[in-house]
């Protein structure tokens, strides 16, 4: 097995359509996916002082992290109208070796900077909202 490429860990934003189509978002240095879950204690009396989880219980979610170079593309003023809006919208995970996941997303941040003699910045936090799914 090798390592896959970073560069090839892409966030896309869906077009509204249905089914949406799927735009990447431009200028992205790095990309990051977190799947949370919570758990279930069902321990009792005879778990023996081992503590029990419930097998597909509690809530899950996927957390995306990115940042990158603005570069005024469409993907990119879409994610800016859905942060002001508090919309969620669809969003394609892609990775190098051709694996997808799909979910609606809500933008939880949004931050610009810039340095004087530099290019302009972003980082933006993503949230799911109902099941990531493979594609």
């Amino acid at each position: 097995m090798t390592a896959q490429k970073g560069s090839a860990f892409l966030l896309k934003i869906g077009d509204g359509g249905d089914p949406p189509a799927y735009a990447t978002v431009a200028g992205l240095r790095t990309t990051q996916m977190s799947v949370n879950g919570d758990t279930v204690v069902v321990t009792h009396k005879q778990s023996g002082g081992w503590r029990d989880l419930l097998s597909g219980a509690g809530t899950r979610s996927v957390s995306v992290a990115a940042s990158g170079i603005f570069l005024a593309s469409e993907a990119e003023a879409a994610i800016r109208a859905h942060a002001l809006a508090g919309t969620i919208d669809d969003y394609e995970l892609s990775f190098e070796d051709g694996e997808r996941m799909r979910g609606r997303f809500l933008v939880q941040r949004l931050d610009y900077a810039g340095d004087f003699n530099g290019e302009r910045t972003y980082t933006m936090q993503l949230e799911s909202s109902g099941p990531v799914v493979p594609a």
